[in-house]
């Protein structure tokens, strides 16, 4: 397993962070402050440990093109740059990509990261050579920018004025976002909610942090902020309008978070609306991934038909990805194995996703799980054979023994069994899988004596009783015992009695 940079990489710096082009570039001495935060600050995400990631080797079913035309804003980089160091197919073409669009930008340190793995894949390419005019132009022009922000923004708080005040912290907001300083940009947007006027810009405010906690990977800010959003009054048609990213952030938190469920019902919840008007973020066709793989690893086969195939508002987003659909509906219907097979043709394009790749495995390994509870349920007794054929087909013909001890599909079984997901046991002379069950006709055999044991005590204490009564054996207590109680409040001085006559004393 190689180790490849993060896929959510930390803000760059400041202009004035950023080395003269008059300086020495070198790949492989640059140090690791490219991808350090601004001012020494790390979010969540930076302050572990960057994950390994695992190379693959087998090309993508998408064309690359066309697959990053559906993407706009900053994320294109993140997807390129980690499709250019994930793919060994595509990781030349993506990277040239990468050093393309970082160009178009004025983020640097993500330009220096893109040549600088483009010149460990091809160094021969033209793209592997830093432009340092480039380099030093932009780094000028930020850093010119930057200061004529700041002069403006204090003239408008001298003219308390709070529209131009607002307006000054957006634009400077919006110019450390596209230079890469996520940390200013997230506090220039939150200085601009005291000078917010209308719902609207609280609104427009939220989802510019919405938009920078997401590339920063701070979940746990995307959920508030989205909470904020719901709790924001506006007009009816505008929360119509934000509904759908809404859902689709809070979505994409929590299969961050590992919450699947959750995490499928807040997709499930998106409007097809949604199209392409969050696409700096995530687009129809992921919704309609991430929904459907987080429903199939978390829900039954009943709330999957329910909630997924028969939601008239999630259908539309199916029809984009009609794969999925197809999944879910095997699954429903108990054909594991093609299910399986759908599933295991996109594992490719799914590790090269942005956002999908660190929980492609954790999803599989839940669907393939409830397989194969699902498999078992009518079964009291089943051969290991069988369920290698439509579970682990590569392993019949392709071992000795597929149903031995050492078999990987007969060690997965172990697990499951070990891990208390599987309650069966494995007979291994006979190559069977024998659950322990209970018998439903034992047990309700049981219950009817029971309640027959119950009944028959219950008789036999009343006739007993009525015996005792009958033949005068009952043993009464004193009269002041048996006399009953009055209520308070109905006995004492106050009390009126009536009398013959009808006169009160």
């Amino acid at each position: 397993m190689d180790t490849l940079p993060d896929a959510f990489p930390s803000q760059g710096r400041s202009a004035a962070q950023f080395p003269s082009a008059s300086q020495s570039f070198s790949f492989h001495e640059q140090s690791a402050a490219h991808s350090s935060s601004h001012n020494g600050q790390s979010t969540a995400s930076e302050k572990t440990e960057q994950t390994p990631r695992i190379k693959v080797h087998d090309p993508p079913k998408f064309d690359l093109d066309s697959y990053i035309a559906n993407y706009a804003g900053r994320t294109r980089f993140d997807r390129l740059y980690l499709i250019g160091t994930s793919s060994t197919a595509l990781s030349t073409e993506a990277l040239k990509l990468a050093v393309a669009e970082a160009k178009s930008g004025k983020d640097v340190a993500r330009y220096e990261k893109a040549v600088r793995a483009l010149s460990e894949v091809s160094p021969t390419e033209s793209e592997a050579t830093l432009d340092a005019a480039w380099v030093q132009r932009v780094q000028r022009q930020v850093q010119a920018q930057s200061e004529r922000l700041e002069q403006e923004l204090r003239g408008y708080k001298n003219n308390l004025i709070k529209e131009s005040i607002r307006m000054g912290n957006e634009d400077i907001g919006n110019h450390y976002y596209e230079t890469g300083d996520l940390v200013a940009a997230s506090k220039a947007y939150n200085r601009m909610r005291e000078y917010c006027t209308t719902p609207n810009h609280i609104i427009s405010m939220l989802f510019k942090l919405i938009n920078v906690s997401v590339e920063r990977g701070d979940w746990l800010a995307v959920q508030s902020n989205v909470h904020r959003l719901r709790a924001a009054q506006s007009k009816p048609e505008d929360r119509l309008k934000s509904q759908p990213k809404m859902a689709a952030a809070l979505g994409l938190a929590l299969m961050h978070s590992g919450s699947y469920a959750e995490a499928a019902k807040s997709f499930l919840g998106s409007d097809v609306s949604l199209t392409d008007t969050f696409n700096e973020v995530i687009t129809a066709n992921d919704v309609a991934v991430y929904g459907g793989l987080c429903a199939m690893a978390s829900m039954d086969r009943e709330s999957l038909r329910r909630d997924v195939l028969e939601n008239s508002t999630f259908r539309n987003f199916l029809e984009l990805e009609p794969h999925i659909r197809r999944a879910i509906v095997f699954f429903c219907n108990s054909k594991f194995r093609p299910c399986l097979d759908i599933l295991e043709s996109y594992r490719t394009d799914y590790l090269l996703d942005l956002h999908l790749q660190r929980h492609v495995s954790d999803l599989y390994n839940s669907i393939r799980t409830k397989a194969i509870k699902q498999y078992l349920v009518p079964f009291s007794r089943v051969t290991l054979t069988s369920m290698a054929t439509i579970f682990a087909p590569e392993v019949i013909g392709g071992e000795a023994q597929p149903t031995s001890i050492s078999s990987s599909f007969v060690q997965e079984i172990i697990r499951l069994i070990q891990k208390g997901v599987l309650d069966a046991r494995i007979d291994l002379e006979n190559n069977v899988l024998v659950s322990n069950k209970v018998d439903l006709r034992d047990d309700m055999q049981e219950k009817t004596l029971e309640s027959l044991r119950s009944f028959n005590q219950e008789a036999h204490m009343r006739i007993l009783r009525a015996g005792v009564l009958q033949a005068g054996l009952e043993v009464r207590g004193p009269e002041s015992e048996r006399r009953p109680r009055q209520p308070q409040g109905q006995s004492g001085r106050g009390m009126e009695r009536p009398v013959r006559g009808g006169t009160r004393v």
